[in-house]
């Protein structure tokens, strides 16, 4: 045991106020809130503060100018001018949030759908959005006025359709970029369903433009619901900011102040709702500050560190001896007693191919067959590229998009997975089937804390309430070696460090007791300290909870380290199946011996680079 002085694995956040208490915090935010709470005040208690009619005509009052009576006077009709107004707010105001709901529900959601699920709802989406954005959006007002009447709900629900294409191609862009995370897939593997993962993972990043450009489409919602009432489009006898705009141009010559009262409100609201857009930008699109407390002194062990290091230095025939001994001889699973124990899963010639727009389709995966039994550690090494994480993604139905199991079976317990559909996996994948990834940082969304990560697939697939799921979370973390478990259950993903993170994935992988892990190269991203205290958490759990576990990797010291039996592969194919011993100590396929000849040898350090032109004039000296 060493003590070393290290920071702190969780740094502690300073906390975010709330949206409103940073808007507060801004004088142009502060502002545009003001006004706008004021104007949506009187859109809601207008028509009880005006003190006439609003369509109360005197012909004793036309034209009238201001007065005690009349503070803004009153209009061609002689109505009153302060109660137009008042009751005009509202309609006007309600007139612009049906633009702006329709438009935001239609846009919204297809963007959703189509940039998550793609195929043909993608291709219609975007043909249908390209089309609406090629109408002329006045023709087809006037269209709706003739046929509709001159409504303006319907105007405003036709225009709020015109819109939709705006809020489609924003959240389409940022979803489509965000659909390849890591962390999507992480959630996806955690048996979270698609509807969950759009409404928190999906939705959070495209959170803040919805809002930020809700704000400028209601601007202009109120701007073209004006000029539609302006040009005389609506129905006059409705009190509208933009009826009002109209009738006071017509008498622009005898009483200009008429068209000054329905200006200022309409700037007014505009003006506030631009600033508003552009406080809040400034607000969700900021960098959260993290604050670090002092180093603190930890303790931790690293005696695996030396089994895992000197595995590199070993070929030949000295791995069996070396490399056994480390294993241990009480771990070593033989042909016939693995046998004799129950297969989790099995893959029978499975291949695996992808769909090329021009030309014929690409296979990854060629024909590969392989049994992992109940307590068995499986490895699956080989080279970047020979195929490795399609046959693991294979299994867990995570194969890229384009990706798909075109022959064979995969049986996991009796249930067949090749090329199954979601809701074959809705009870397996993240409740009986782990994963474990490679990149523990991306695999983590950072937009949640960890807490809710563990928390939310422990109520999905085991059914725990809130305060259940986040003992057992709690325990976990304390189970992975996490030194304070509530301070990294409360943390955020960027917070923590990569080893750190990935013993919070171990632990969520392990939540559920499932009866397979599946673990692709689970060490890659980790410094050799790290991964020699993963690994032996790995071993330890594993034998803890009798679970299998196919390991991924091309790391032959994490095979001798770790598992019973391996399997080589190469460009796509197994060359070579059987128990660690045999394959590292007598290989019979060439590809297996040239991987073990790639080890580095100890032995003397190489000498001094000699270039050709340098050994030449050595020789004629």
């Amino acid at each position: 045991m060493t003590a070393i002085a290290v920071p702190p694995a969780v740094p502690t956040p300073q906390v975010r106020a709330s949206l409103l208490r940073q808007l507060i915090r801004r004088p142009i935010g502060f502002a545009a809130l003001i006004v706008l709470g004021v104007i949506v005040l009187i859109a809601i208690f207008g028509q009880w503060l005006a003190p006439y009619d609003p369509n109360q005509a005197s012909l004793q009052l036309v034209l009238a100018p201001p007065s005690p009576e009349h503070p803004l006077g009153a209009d061609t009709a002689g109505r009153d001018v302060l109660s137009r107004l008042l009751v005009a707010t509202q309609i006007t105001l309600a007139a612009a949030l049906v633009a702006l709901v329709t438009s935001l529900v239609i846009g919204v959601v297809s963007g959703l759908i189509a940039g998550y699920y793609r195929g043909w709802f993608d291709s219609a989406a975007s043909w249908a959005t390209s089309l609406v954005m090629a109408l002329p959006g006045i023709v087809v007002l006037l269209a709706a006025r003739a046929v509709l009447g001159p409504s303006v709900w319907w105007a405003m629900f036709i225009f709020g359709i015109l819109l939709a294409p705006a809020y489609y191609r924003l959240v389409y862009a940022a979803v489509t970029a965000v659909r390849g995370e890591l962390y999507v897939d992480a959630a996806r593997v955690s048996g979270l369903s698609d509807l969950r993962i759009i409404g928190r993972h999906i939705l959070s990043v495209v959170r803040a433009p919805i809002i930020i450009q809700s704000a400028i489409i209601g601007g202009i919602a109120i701007a073209i619901q004006s000029g539609l009432e302006f040009l005389g489009l609506g129905d006059m006898s409705v009190p509208t900011w933009g009826g009002m705009l109209n009738d006071g141009f017509a008498a622009i010559y005898k009483e200009p102040l008429l068209m000054i009262w329905p200006s200022i409100a309409i700037a007014l609201t505009c003006i506030a709702l631009t600033l508003l857009a552009n406080a809040m930008r400034d607000v969700l699109e900021r960098t959260a500050v993290v604050r670090r407390r002092r180093k603190r002194a930890v303790t931790t062990s690293t005696g695996s560190v030396a089994a895992v290091t000197t595995s590199f230095s070993l070929s030949g025939s000295d791995i069996t001896d070396e490399l056994a001994a480390d294993l241990g001889a009480d771990t070593v699973v033989h042909p016939d007693e693995g046998a004799q124990r129950e297969v989790v899963l099995s893959i029978r010639e499975l291949r695996v191919g992808y769909d090329q727009p021009t030309g014929p389709d690409i296979e990854v995966v060629h024909g590969v067959s392989l049994d992992i039994r109940k307590g068995e550690v499986h490895g699956l090494i080989g080279e970047s590229g020979s195929g490795k994480t399609q046959t693991a993604f294979a299994v867990l139905g995570l194969l890229p998009r384009g990706g798909r199991v075109t022959a064979g079976s995969i049986d996991y317990e009796g249930t067949e997975l090749a090329d199954a559909s979601e809701s074959a996996y809705a009870g397996i994948r993240g409740k009986r089937i782990g994963y474990i990834p490679q990149e523990p940082m991306s695999n983590l969304d950072p937009s949640f804390k960890i807490g809710y990560q563990l928390v939310e697939p422990l109520r999905r697939n085991l059914g725990l309430s809130k305060k259940e799921a986040t003992e057992r979370s709690l325990a976990l973390l304390d189970r992975v070696g996490i030194p304070n478990p509530k301070r990294t259950f409360d943390a955020y993903p960027f917070e923590v460090s990569g080893g750190m993170a990935q013993r919070v994935l171990i632990a969520g992988a392990v939540s559920t007791d499932p009866d397979l892990i599946i673990a692709d190269e689970p060490t890659t991203a980790l410094d050799v300290t790290v991964q020699a205290e993963v690994l032996d958490l790995l071993r330890d759990l594993q034998r803890e909870r009798q679970m299998a576990m196919l390991l991924v990797t091309h790391n032959f010291g994490v095979v001798a380290d770790l598992c019973d039996r391996v399997t080589v592969m190469q460009q796509g194919r197994f060359v070579e199946q059987g128990p660690v011993r045999t394959i590292l100590g007598t290989p019979s396929h060439p590809y297996t011996q040239s991987l073990l000849d790639a080890i580095l040898e100890e032995g003397p350090a190489r000498g001094p680079l000699v270039t050709t032109g340098a050994a030449n004039e050595g020789g004629r000296s």
